[in-house]
């Protein structure tokens, strides 16, 4: 495989998360970190149209079970996926609920993004209950969206 000296940082977060980088996955892993927002499946798909689906879906699926993407549920119904940052431990099994964090729907252009920053919020249950994940989603006007609405008005 001829590997570019761009591609090098894809290579290291595939490496860095115990994944062989082939070339499929870098090419699947640079698509995804080309995004400023989350992505869904479709949206990928479209802008990988000369790769296989089920080979994407098999990317997803394992960049997934080694913690290199998360999973969103902006209530859409369609999962979005983002590239979870060197030091992320969501979606891993222990106490790593504080790498949680919250996400913003955007209801006029209606992309995702993460709030990597903003912490979702931790509620304490009663009894034996037991958190395994946290879906926190703000929805409303990205910043683009408000100022393209206000210059409207």
């Amino acid at each position: 495989m001829v590997i570019m000296d761009k591609d090098q940082h894809i290579i290291d977060m595939l490496e860095q998360r115990d994944i062989k980088p082939t070339a499929m996955r870098i090419l699947v892993l640079k698509a995804m970190t080309n995004s400023d927002d989350a992505f869904s499946l479709l949206s990928l798909e479209d802008k990988l149209d000369t790769v296989d689906k089920s080979t994407i879906y098999r990317c997803i699926t394992l960049f997934l079970t080694h913690h290199l993407i998360h999973a969103i549920d902006d209530g859409t119904g369609s999962l979005k996926y983002a590239v979870c940052h060197a030091d992320c431990h969501c979606g891993e099994e222990g106490e790593h609920l504080d790498d949680m964090h919250a996400h913003f729907y955007c209801e006029r252009c209606q992309r995702t993004f993460c709030l990597s920053r903003i912490a979702a919020p931790v509620v304490a249950l009663p009894g034996n209950f037991k958190v395994h994940s946290i879906n926190y989603v703000l929805k409303g006007l990205c910043p683009q969206c408000s100022e393209r609405q206000a210059s409207q008005n």
